[in-house]
């Protein structure tokens, strides 16, 4: 989680929006167990509490205290909600939980009537302990509106202007400078560029606003929330020059794969590319990227993942065999799902038989016709860049392929940690992101809860090393530019296998090599299984 910070109050980022920390509610408590019924012709009455005593999630689900009508417009299929009522939806919680729940036995067991909101019972239902690092275990548990999640899921469709923010400094004096922007959107239409800084927004002041008015504004602006509106920002570029922009607000759709290209080095050919989102359209631009690299005969890779988050587990598993191909592949593990202790030999969502995910040789139909054989580089060395934004799904990547002998170096800083994962599930409009399982390669090894990091890091903090450079992030310069420091440390690393002095920790050593949290929405911070 991110945070802006004024002097009396924080905003919170969460699924790419900017909003300020809201205090939670509280209702009566209940004590008891079992549901009671309705009235003739009336809602049901809410569920009782009994500690400790629990029924299935089925016995909660879809009594909603607004159902919705009609139906779904992705499956076509009618929404199964009852009039129920927020008791109900955080009955459903817990059962929910309970049965599947990564580390069940460590949840609090908490009245569903004594929460006035789902948000507020939802955020309990997690565990509190800690990695070894000292940072919490679950830290990516969370909702989202179903309607937004299936939009962006399979298509990578938002509301915003098209620009990936990275938030460096979270207090005044704060800045927030331009990561990327997608083609074809308000931002690149206004000629963001990577690296420019926010000095200003609709006239206030960004880097030193302190009341919470201002931060409020602020926080809208960076986070519209209907299409045609529209904001003015007043930017500073690499350069020092200034220059002012007015961007509306669209329906805007991701490119997640950018930059494709081949680069000269030490008489070899090096394949590059920016990979930034596991969604479904992420498929059909990863073929297409991996066909120009396999046409042009590279002899080795450097994939870019600083700004992925993760998202679905299948697109990361095509990647993996994409680039190390059927000889390495075939008959071997990409990544074994392991659920909690009830479910030792089945899938508790699918009722299926686990069995290890393969590496997939196939599209699975996001968006390539399912079926078709994919293309490969059929390369035994990767090299990764990495950010501390570089999680879940896109750990997967680094882990499978370690796990089958592919040698994986790391450029850059520490991933974020995150071999856990789930199956998306609405209930009344809103879906859960629950961790119901930990992934494993095919050596049986997963222990990464504190990130990969490059193997010269000063600092390593409980991270997993891998061979490679500790990088600090460098927005002076383009993505993909053989110059920006990263992509150059892993140029001059497939030539001479030798670092630069670590600048990923301490001291840094210009302005704009810095590492910052970029703002994504926060199921693609996460490992989503597809049904």
């Amino acid at each position: 989680m991110v945070t802006l910070q004024g002097r009396t109050t924080a905003a919170t980022l969460a699924a790419a929006t900017l909003l300020l920390a809201a205090c939670g509610g509280g209702g009566s408590g209940s004590t008891g167990t079992g549901s009671g019924s309705g009235g003739s012709g009336g809602p049901p009455a809410d569920p009782v509490w009994s500690a400790g005593h629990y029924q299935t999630p089925a016995t909660y689900a879809a009594y909603c205290a607004v159902p919705r009508s009609g139906s779904d417009p992705v499956s076509g299929a009618s929404y199964p909600d009852r009039q129920g009522s927020i008791v109900w939806e955080n009955a459903w919680i817990r059962a929910w939980s309970q049965a599947y729940y990564l580390w069940y036995r460590e949840l609090p067991d908490r009245d569903p009537a004594a929460y006035a909101t789902t948000d507020a019972y939802f955020k309990l239902m997690k565990t509190p302990a800690m990695t070894a690092a000292g940072t919490s275990k679950d830290r990516f548990h969370f909702t989202y509106p179903s309607s937004k999640w299936e939009s962006f899921a399979t298509a990578g469709v938002q509301l915003g202007y098209g620009v990936t923010w990275a938030f460096v400094a979270l207090k005044t004096p704060r800045k927030l400078l331009v990561a990327y922007t997608d083609p074809a959107t308000p931002a690149s239409i206004a000629n963001l560029m990577r690296g420019d800084s926010v000095l200003q927004i609709d006239g206030i002041d960004l880097v030193n606003a302190n009341d919470t008015a201002s931060v409020n504004q602020l926080n809208g602006a960076l986070s519209p929330t209907r299409a045609g509106e529209s904001h003015s920002f007043l930017l500073q570029d690499v350069n020092g020059g200034l220059h002012n922009v007015t961007m509306a607000a669209a329906s805007v759709t991701s490119t997640p794969v950018q930059h494709v290209q081949t680069l000269a080095a030490g008489g070899g050919l090096i394949g590059y590319f920016a990979f930034n989102d596991h969604i479904g359209s992420a498929e059909a631009e990863l073929v297409a990227a991996i066909q120009t690299l396999a046409a042009a005969g590279v002899t080795d890779f450097v994939l870019d993942l600083r700004y992925n988050g993760g998202g679905l587990l299948d697109i990361a598993s095509e990647v993996a065999f994409m680039i190390a191909g059927p000889a390495r592949t075939t008959g071997r593990t990409f990544e074994q799902l392991a659920f909690n202790a009830k479910y030792p030999s089945t899938d508790p969502i699918t009722g299926a038989a686990l069995q290890p995910t393969p590496f997939y040789a196939t599209a699975r139909g996001f968006s390539v016709t399912a079926g078709t054989a994919l293309p490969t580089l059929n390369l035994g060395r990767v090299i990764v860049l990495t950010g501390n934004d570089t999680c879940s799904a896109s750990e997967s990547i680094i882990n499978s392929l370690k796990g089958i002998g592919v040698m994986v170096v790391q450029i850059g800083a520490q991933t974020c940690g995150k071999p856990y994962g789930f199956y998306p599930q609405d209930n009344c409009g809103t879906t859960y992101f629950s961790i119901q399982f930990k992934g494993v390669n095919a050596v049986a090894f997963g222990d990464y809860a504190d990130g990969f990091v490059p193997a010269n890091a000063l600092t390593p903090n409980g991270g997993v090393p891998l061979p490679g450079c500790s990088v600090a992030d460098d927005f002076s310069h383009a993505l993909g530019d053989a110059a920006e420091s990263r992509l150059a440390a892993a140029l001059n690393f497939a030539q001479s296998g030798t670092c630069p002095s670590p600048t990923g920790v301490g001291p840094l050593p210009t302005p704009l090599s810095i590492e910052g949290h970029v703002a994504k929405p926060v199921w693609l911070m996460n490992r989503i299984v597809h049904r």
